[in-house]
């Protein structure tokens, strides 16, 4: 008969050896929600990165004053773009707290009404961003961001002459670069994409005044629409190009492996992105290429992959629904789940990737009708873009 202390030690080593067999991304279990904010979670060691040194002494000064309008903006721009560059949702909800005093307010000042729309449009709360963009617009008539903002909202819902609309303003309120890869950005999507391409080449090479994070902006959008073009070398260059701008951008890094997936060139992916393990679109990327590689890491990677998408969903997210489709289709081998999470993606936003997610499901699903809205809005846009030709012919 077993003593409770010996049962319990038995329990103790029999949960250990769970634990060296299994990586602990793969166990599921409820999430602990702690009943009180005073309850400490986890100890981070203390980073040496000056960012962070700052945004921690930003941090204690607004705790002191949190009425401080001037604090909590600075505080709350330097979380949104750090979260921007490692694609770390946290950051945003550090940047919301920092904006706590104003954030429920119905008309807040049009600096925190900016930053509001942008952590909405980060959740792909579109309605409500645009909302709070109009309210900027109304009020300041000249407010570059707010027009460039919008724009960018109504490129990623696929409203591209809302999106151009958007950019008009630019030509008057901003440089000639910025006002150019907006306009290049959305016509390029709508019928006029070899016009545009060669108009934002133009502007780059004759920029002189642009910071370099518009440049990269820039770069990658002109990389991007070479690629959907079919300009490979060229797309190769722009992206090469941003790069040596800045290595951190998780967007380019992911619109680059993506180029590179395409080429065939799994090698180049994995070199790239060995080390960019923490943004779930980058981590995809990588398995994908682990997985054409035969890597040793990916079944490990595929393991945490599963957990950090069950974690979305219990967060309620819809801002990796694509991603989610793509990793249950190409890794998980599971198409009809994979369609039925691109349409809902697709209900959401629409970009050419998002397009190109649900024509690869319903062909590898068996469903094709289920590609049909999505083949009417591609014609109806003439949206020119090679990777989904090779798509829609099969399709139609």
């Amino acid at each position: 008969m077993l003593t409770s202390m010996t049962f319990l030690k038995m329990l103790l080593l029999s949960l250990a050896i769970v634990f060296q067999l299994y990586d602990a991304t793969s166990l599921y279990a409820e999430p602990y929600i702690p009943q009180d904010d005073s309850v400490v979670l986890e100890q981070l060691p203390v980073s040496r990165d000056p960012q962070i040194k700052k945004l921690r002494r930003l941090r204690t000064q607004l705790s002191k004053h949190p009425e401080d309008l001037t604090l909590a903006v600075q505080l709350a721009r330097a979380y949104l773009h750090l979260g921007q560059t490692k694609a770390d949702p946290r950051y945003d909800g550090y940047a919301k707290s920092a904006l706590a005093s104003w954030w429920n307010m119905t008309q807040p000042p049009p600096e925190v009404l900016i930053l509001r729309a942008t952590l909405r449009q980060r959740q792909h709360d579109f309605d409500r961003a645009l909302q709070d963009l109009s309210l900027v617009i109304n009020d300041q008539s000249n407010h570059a961001q707010a027009w460039l903002t919008r724009a960018v909202i109504y490129q990623v819902r696929g409203n591209y002459q809302d999106a151009r609309q958007s950019c008009l303003p630019l030509l008057r309120l901003t440089n000639t670069l910025i006002s150019t890869a907006c306009l290049a950005n959305a016509m390029s999507m709508n019928g006029h994409a070899l016009e545009s391409y060669h108009s934002l080449q133009r502007s780059i090479e004759q920029d002189s005044s642009s910071t370099p994070q518009e440049k990269l902006w820039a770069l990658t959008i002109l990389a991007e629409t070479a690629t959907r073009l079919g300009k490979y070398p060229e797309a190769e260059q722009y992206f090469q190009e941003a790069l040596t701008i800045e290595r951190e951008d998780t967007y380019l890094l992911g619109a680059y492996s993506d180029f590179l997936l395409d080429q065939g060139r799994p090698k180049d992916v994995h070199v790239l992105l060995k080390n960019q393990t923490l943004p779930d679109g980058l981590l995809l990327r990588l398995t994908l290429a682990e997985h054409q590689l035969n890597s040793s890491t990916r079944d490990k990677h595929v393991e945490t992959l599963k957990a950090r998408f069950a974690e979305n969903r219990l967060r309620g997210e819809a801002r990796h629904l694509r991603e989610e489709a793509r990793f249950t289709l190409h890794l998980l081998h599971q198409p009809k789940h994979a369609l039925k999470l691109a349409l809902e993606n697709w209900n959401i936003q629409r970009e050419p990737w998002d397009a190109r997610m649900v024509l690869e499901t319903s062909l590898l699903s068996g469903d094709r009708s289920a590609a049909q809205p999505v083949l009417n809005w591609l014609s109806s846009n003439n949206l020119e873009d090679t990777q989904l030709q090779k798509l829609i012919g099969p399709l139609s």
